[in-house]
């Protein structure tokens, strides 16, 4: 029997089959097996899928065999199980800044990962539940450089832009090219920030990516805050990634409503006992308008009762949204 130009590619088919076409629920004979790489160009005797099953079992795949009538060889587990792919799918669609386009070319490649079975399941699951997409394009591009100017050492130089009327990202200050010393990324509140520090001011300044445009990597080496900064950390005491000022405060409030400040603030703030049978909770938190906006939202029965300054912030921002109204 002549060989077909796919016979050395037979082991490669064979896994592809079990990959993409059984599961626990549908097992493949042997048989069944050889019909589909007829199909496919390659001929096979059921005997040689055995000694390749069993090749690819001595190379590290997960591939069961179930006995019986109606039994088979099935890929027993894969690089993601469903649920996993199916909270990878979740993420893609409920994050703002990957534009719908990006959204679709994630999910087919995520939807790759699962048998053909699962694959249905996860489309017949898929829905967007009417979520804003960013339009621009160019995001992936601009976090890939941002990546490459942290690992190669380097500033960037960019054009910041704001909305306008017209519903147009326009450059702010002219035009006028920022440079900065990129030192991560965050995700916050579904898009993502640049955290980066301004040598020439001498601090650091948050950037949303989606407004970042023309972003390159400089030949100049970053400089970094002379304080050394835990990322994990500082981002747990942003409010929407606002600017201000770092601080210790304190927080008051009865111990049912202790578990607010610790979804917040994480399990490592410090807890004393305070006036009445109050606790008080003792954070750091950046001083903005977001933060003290949150401690309003949370409601009277938490109440910032240090520092001074932190309360005088407060007051100031209730008594100025209170004009308003």
């Amino acid at each position: 029997m002549a060989k077909s130009p796919n016979q050395k590619l037979k082991i490669l088919y064979l896994k592809e089959i079990l990959y993409r076409y059984t599961d626990e629920l549908h097992p493949m004979s042997a048989a069944e097996i050889c019909g589909i790489l007829k199909e496919w160009g390659v001929e096979a005797e059921r005997k040689s899928i055995y000694s390749d099953v069993e090749m690819l079992a001595t190379y590290g795949y997960d591939i069961m065999k179930l006995n019986g009538r109606d039994g088979g060889f099935f890929m027993g587990s894969r690089e993601f199980e469903l649920p996993e792919l199916k909270l990878l799918i979740d993420a893609v669609m409920s994050s703002k800044f990957i534009t719908k386009k990006k959204s679709d070319q994630l999910v087919k490649k995520i939807t790759s990962f699962a048998s053909e079975y699962d694959a249905d399941e996860l489309k017949r699951q898929l829905y967007s539940i009417n979520r804003m997409k960013m339009q621009n394009e160019d995001i992936l591009y601009s976090v890939d450089v941002v990546n490459t100017a942290i690992r190669e050492n380097k500033t960037i130089r960019f054009k910041y832009c704001e909305w306008t009327r017209d519903i147009k990202l326009k450059p702010k200050k002219g035009g006028v090219d920022y440079e900065v010393s990129p030192l991560t990324l965050i995700w916050d509140d579904e898009y993502y920030y640049l955290v980066a520090f301004d040598a020439g001011a001498g601090i650091i300044k948050h950037f949303r990516v989606d407004k970042m445009k023309d972003v390159s990597v400089t030949g100049s080496r970053r400089k970094k805050p002379a304080d050394k900064l835990d990322m994990s950390a500082y981002s747990g005491k942003m409010f929407g990634m606002f600017g201000g000022k770092m601080m210790t405060v304190g927080l008051e409030c009865p111990e049912d409503k202790i578990g607010i400040l610790i979804d917040r603030f994480g399990q490592d703030i410090k807890i004393t006992d305070g006036k009445g049978g109050m606790l008080t909770v003792h954070t750091e938190a950046v001083l903005s308008s977001q933060f003290y906006g949150w401690v309003a939202s949370v409601g009277p029965e938490i109440r910032l009762t240090s520092p001074k300054t932190a309360v005088d912030g407060m007051r100031d921002f209730l008594s100025n949204n209170l004009k308003c109204y």
